[in-house]
């Protein structure tokens, strides 16, 4: 692992650069985070031409996340047992089939059921493109590293989301959002095809009522969630919905304890920098899923913009968001992934209460200027730093799951957080406006001061870095 090159796999594939793997599975990113920019900047469009409610166009998108927040388990413990580069290519496969259905939708549930197939596809492939990049670097200096890469190119998905999103929308329709993404998918399904290690998979088998009941838990609650906007909290549907998720929850927990091949082993969860790290990652997924899911309809419809000019008022939180994560590892490396997470949650929190109390009008401005940039550069190095806590000491057979988890906990955060906070702000709505944006905002900055609050709480010690254990 020393010398930068990937040994051949079982199937005789010859040597291939770290590098060039790496170039593969973070198109995979790049691509999912790419296609979920675009289509937040499309939403508006697509409301008006599938006739959407709000609320509809809110199933829209945590039809997506739910699949994706509920299948991630499932889709890492795969990855684990039958080889990440196996699974990366089915759930490829899966993927942009979805992708082109959702171009060819001509209904609000024809697209919900390709956004379902597109999350379904992502909660295979991230995992999996993960557990590959975690096999690929050993040691935590490495793998902090490679989750700034990780960041980074997530960063750059959503700037060349956000510009070609509008920029497509307002030119070609709302439906060249979906077809864009699949040349990329295509090409980083070749490159990790011929470059990314063959790694055998491992005995053991798949935890399927497991699955069923983590899928169900957060279905019900984000549908719950999204029925409370038109229906109410204390509405029958909404107390329903609620309710069957919480007991999916205990169900969830009451399988783990008794399987053999449980899909979370619960003894993860002893592990204080682990849980803390995916319960933060969880509560920046719910403010980071709402933001662009609020923050485009704000523009178009509060400040005037075009789609096009909405994607590019955007740039700066895209751009900030990379150089986020390239700074996360070296922050981290200089006081400590510890210190440095309430540093990114701090620069965070000032971004989201800027923004709930700007009162710009007509148009951008340079105040909002000044709330994008502290909005994307906490959210660079919150994310990372949060992700590499999470994976960092993953021992021999578990990187599936520990990559499947911290994603889980950003697209559980994601589904749960943006279900939450449009029933909140659509419920609270006045008269002659659908959302209240005010409020969506003095939300998301209430999850991430509560994500700063337990960034505080001290945590048990990681164990040693196996790589470097035996230099001390």
């Amino acid at each position: 692992m020393g010398n930068g090159r990937v040994h051949p796999g079982a199937d005789g594939r010859p040597e291939a650069s770290r590098g060039v793997a790496m170039a593969g599975l973070a198109t995979a990113m790049f691509l999912v985070i790419l296609d979920a920019a675009m289509v937040n900047l499309a939403g508006p469009a697509i409301r008006e031409g599938l006739t959407l409610t709000a609320a509809e166009l809110t199933v829209v998108v945590d039809g997506y996340l739910v699949a994706f927040a509920g299948l991630l388990l499932l889709g890492g413990r795969l990855a684990d047992v039958l080889g990440g580069r196996k699974v990366f290519l089915a759930g490829m496969a899966v993927y942009l089939a979805a992708s082109v259905w959702c171009a060819l939708a001509t209904s609000g549930a024809m697209l919900i059921a390709g956004r379902i197939g597109q999350g379904a596809g992502a909660a295979v492939v991230i995992p999996a493109a993960l557990s590959l990049v975690l096999a690929l670097y050993s040691s935590s200096a490495e793998r902090t590293r490679a989750m700034g890469v990780w960041g980074a190119v997530a960063g750059a998905g959503s700037l060349v989301g956000v510009f070609l999103g509008g920029t497509l929308t307002g030119m070609l329709g709302w439906q060249a959002v979906f077809v864009t993404p699949v040349p990329f998918g295509l090409i980083g399904a070749v490159i990790v095809w011929r470059s990314a290690p063959s790694a055998p998979g491992r005995p053991g088998r798949f935890d399927l009522p497991g699955a069923i009941a983590v899928t169900v838990a957060i279905s019900a609650l984000a549908l719950g969630m999204v029925a409370a906007a038109e229906a109410g909290w204390d509405a029958p549907g909404t107390v329903a919905g609620l309710a069957a998720g919480l007991a999916a929850l205990i169900a969830f927990v009451t399988v783990e304890r008794r399987s053999a091949h449980p899909l979370v082993p619960l003894g993860v969860f002893r592990r204080g920098p682990v849980v803390l790290a995916n319960v933060v990652v969880l509560l920046i997924g719910g403010t980071l899923t709402s933001l662009f899911f609020f923050l485009p309809q704000y523009q178009q419809e509060v400040l005037g913009m075009s789609p096009t000019a909405a994607g590019m008022a955007q740039l700066p939180i895209a751009v900030m968001i990379i150089v986020g994560s390239a700074a996360a590892p070296p922050l981290a490396k200089r006081i400590g992934p510890a210190r440095a997470l309430p540093v990114a949650l701090v620069v965070l929190l000032a971004g989201f209460v800027w923004l709930a109390l700007d009162r710009t009008a007509g148009g951008f401005s340079l105040t909002l200027l000044g709330a994008f940039v502290l909005i994307g550069a906490g959210l660079g190095l919150g994310a990372v730093t949060a992700t590499a806590m999470a994976v960092r000491d993953s021992a021999e057979g578990e990187s599936g799951l520990l990559s499947g988890l911290v994603n889980a906990a950003q697209q559980l955060g994601g589904a749960v957080g943006l279900a939450a906070l449009a029933g909140i702000a659509i419920g609270t709505a006045g008269a002659g406006e659908d959302i209240a944006f005010t409020t969506a905002f003095l939300g998301q900055a209430a999850l991430i001061l509560i994500a700063l609050g337990l960034s505080l709480v001290p945590t048990v010690r990681t164990r040693p870095d196996p790589a470097s254990a035996g230099t001390r």
